[in-house]
């Protein structure tokens, strides 16, 4: 397998976002950050080659960092400003939370395997961000002592909305999460609205299971 240089990795990530937007990903704030965010850095070394076609790939530990195609229509329907903070549960390898960091005010990140959260936090100090905080314990339960959020995204896939996380949405916030089976799931955009969800169908996706109390067990 042949293995890029700067220039080919640079010029991949370009060819990506060319085609990110023929799929319909118009928010230039969003294609700024994914332009930024440097995906290969993020990666297993083994995998360094893919980095940028609009695929999963594995990281370790049975998780996976996303399609760019999904974080980019995730983070599009999230629609983060500066004035937010943003929940998101699934740190992974710390490339959605980049993305977030981009957009947000303040990025609050729970993972609950301590490796993948160890890895990413040194991973985003190297790369400079400040507005992050990392947590290891079950994201199902989010983050109660710095609710409300604004903004909520879910990483890995729930069997139903976990209602923890519903409850630390903040009126008129938005979430983003995929729901359905072990294998196979719906993306939604949850808008709270009278402290009720309205939900908003986004795609159909295949994420790893949400694990904890008011996910998969």
């Amino acid at each position: 397998m042949h293995w890029p240089d700067e220039a080919e990795l640079a010029r991949a990530r370009k060819a990506l976002l060319a085609h990110l937007r023929r799929k319909g990903i118009a928010d230039p704030r969003v294609l700024a950050a994914l332009e930024k965010v440097p995906r290969h850095l993020f990666v297993l070394p083994e995998y360094l080659p893919l980095a940028y076609e609009d695929r999963p790939l594995p990281i370790g530990a049975g998780q996976t960092i996303s399609q760019p195609y999904i974080v980019a229509l995730s983070t599009q329907a999230l629609a983060p400003s500066p004035a937010d903070r943003v929940l998101e549960i699934g740190t992974g390898s710390g490339y959605q939370t980049a993305v977030l960091a981009e957009l947000a005010g303040e990025v609050f990140t729970v993972e609950r395997i301590p490796e993948l959260s160890q890895e990413a936090e040194a991973r985003l100090r190297r790369l400079g961000y400040t507005n992050v905080r990392f947590r290891v314990g079950d994201g199902t339960k989010g983050w109660p002592e710095e609710a409300p959020f604004s903004r909520i995204l879910v990483t890995a896939a729930a069997p139903k909305v976990p209602p923890s996380l519903l409850a630390q949405l903040a009126e008129g916030g938005r979430m983003v999460i995929p729901v359905g089976g072990r294998f196979d799931q719906d993306l939604w955009l949850v808008h709270k609205a009278a402290g009720r969800p309205v939900y908003e169908y986004l795609c159909p996706v295949t994420f790893v299971p949400l694990i904890g109390e008011e996910g998969w067990r």
